[in-house]
C-alpha cells in the first residue's frame, strides 16, 4: 500500500470557522448527511477535507465486506459462519478512512461489479465491492461532485440513503453495506447540482476567500512553513490536533445520551416555518447538528444556541422559488374548488326548498 502524504494540521487552517465546524461535526454525528463545500478554486476545501485525516476516531465494522455480523447469525456467508466456528472474531476496530472518488470513476467501480482478471483467467465470475463499500464506516470524499456522471451521483445517493449499495450482474446478486460519511466540494462556476443531489447534504459551506490581509499573510506563512518541512509543521501542531481528536472521540461517545431541549426544538420549527423550506428534512437536520455542535462542546443537551449557531449551515439554499410557486398555485386552486363545492352546496340546498 503507498503511504499518503503527509496531511496539512486540520488545527493549522487559518479562518474558515464554517468549514472547520461543518466538517467536525459531520464526524461527529454521521446522522446529519455529510457536507458540501462550494466555493472557488485555491481556497483550501480538499485541504481541510484531508486534514480530517489526523482527527479519525476508530470505529468498529464488520470484518467480511458482506456486513457479517455475530447478531445475525443466520445471515452469515460461508466464510464468517467459519470463523464464528473457529472463535474468531467477525468485527475490527481501526480508524476511519477517507475514500476519495476519483473524477474519472466508472459506475462499476463505484458500486461494484464482476472481477475481470478472476473472469479472464479462471473463466468464473466473480462479484467484487466497489468504492461505496469501501467507504462503509468510512467518510467518502468526492470533490467536483457537480461534474460526476448522473448515474455515479444516483448510486451514491441511493446507498447514502439506504446504507447498503445492491449489485446484479446477471443471476449473480450482492449487498454490501455502505454507511458513509458523505463530503463533497465543487466550483459553482463549473455547474449546478441537481436539488435531488443538493437536498441530501445535511450542511452547506460558502468557502469564500479570505478576505483580511493579515489572514492571507499568515496562511501564506503556514503553506510555505508546510511545504518546506511537512513534518517539523505539523510537529507544532501535534498537541493541538491531539487534543481536537480526542475532543472528536468524547462527542461521538457523548453523542446518544445529548437531545434537544424544548425551546431547541420550537426554535427550529420556527426558523424552517419562517423561511417556507419545503423538506422536513431541514427541522431533523438542524437539530442532529445541534446536538453535534453540543456534544462537541462537553454539554448534557441541546439548547437553543446550538440551533442558533449551526441554523446558518443546514438551512442555506433550502428554499426553493420553483416550489413556492407551485405551492401557491396548488393553494389558489384549492380555494376555487373550496368555492365551487360551496356554492354547488347552497345551489342543491335551495333546489330542495323548491
Amino acid at each position: 500500500m503507498v503511504d499518503r502524504p503527509p496531511v496539512y494540521p486540520f488545527a493549522a487552517l487559518v479562518g474558515q470557522d464554517q468549514l472547520k465546524l461543518a466538517l467536525l461535526l459531520a464526524l461527529i454525528n454521521p446522522a446529519i448527511g455529510g457536507v458540501l463545500l462550494e466555493g472557488p478554486y485555491g481556497v483550501g476545501k480538499t485541504t481541510a477535507v484531508r486534514a480530517l485525516l489526523d482527527l479519525m476516531p476508530p470505529v468498529t465494522r464488520p470484518l467480511c465486506r458482506h456486513g457479517c455480523t455475530p447478531d445475525e447469525p443466520e445471515a452469515l456467508c460461508p466464510a464468517c459462519r467459519e470463523r464464528l466456528q473457529r472463535g474468531e472474531s467477525l468485527l475490527i476496530t481501526e480508524p476511519m478512512r477517507l475514500i476519495e472518488l476519483p473524477l474519472n470513476a466508472r459506475l462499476e467501480d463505484v458500486v461494484g461489479g464482476i472481477n475481470e482478471r478472476v473472469a479472464l483467467e479462471q473463466r468464473r465470475v466473480l462479484l467484487e465491492p466497489g468504492v461505496l463499500a469501501v467507504a462503509h464506516g468510512n467518510v467518502l470524499y468526492v470533490d467536483e461532485i457537480n461534474l460526476l456522471d448522473a448515474a455515479i451521483a444516483d448510486a451514491i445517493l441511493d446507498a447514502a440513503a439506504q446504507g447498503r449499495t445492491f449489485v446484479r450482474r446477471g443471476a449473480m446478486i450482492s449487498l454490501y453495506p455502505s454507511r458513509f460519511v458523505l463530503i463533497g466540494s465543487m466550483n459553482p462556476e463549473e455547474g449546478r447540482l441537481r436539488p435531488q443531489i443538493l437536498d441530501r447534504f445535511g450542511l452547506r459551506v460558502w468557502v469564500a476567500p479570505l478576505e483580511a490581509g493579515a489572514e492571507r499573510l499568515e496562511a501564506l506563512r503556514r503553506a510555505r512553513a508546510f511545504q518546506a518541512d511537512a513534518e517539523d509543521f505539523r510537529a507544532r501542531y501535534a498537541a493541538e490536533t491531539a487534543a481536537l481528536a480526542g475532543q472528536v472521540l468524547v462527542a461521538r461517545a457523548g453523542l446518544p445520551a445529548i437531545q434537544p431541549d424544548e425551546a431547541a426544538e420550537r426554535l427550529a420549527i420556527t426558523l424552517v416555518d419562517m423561511l417556507g423550506i419545503p423538506s422536513q428534512r431541514a427541522e431533523i437536520v438542524l437539530l442532529e447538528a445541534a446536538r453535534a455542535l453540543a456534544a462537541l462542546e462537553g454539554r448534557p443537551a441541546a439548547q437553543a444556541d446550538d440551533v442558533r449557531r449551526v441554523a446558518p449551515l443546514v438551512l442555506r439554499q433550502r428554499r426553493s422559488e420553483t416550489i413556492a410557486c407551485e405551492a401557491q398555485r396548488v393553494a389558489e386552486e384549492q380555494a376555487l374548488i373550496q368555492q365551487a363545492l360551496a356554492q354547488a352546496t347552497r345551489h342543491e340546498a335551495a333546489a330542495r326548498r323548491r
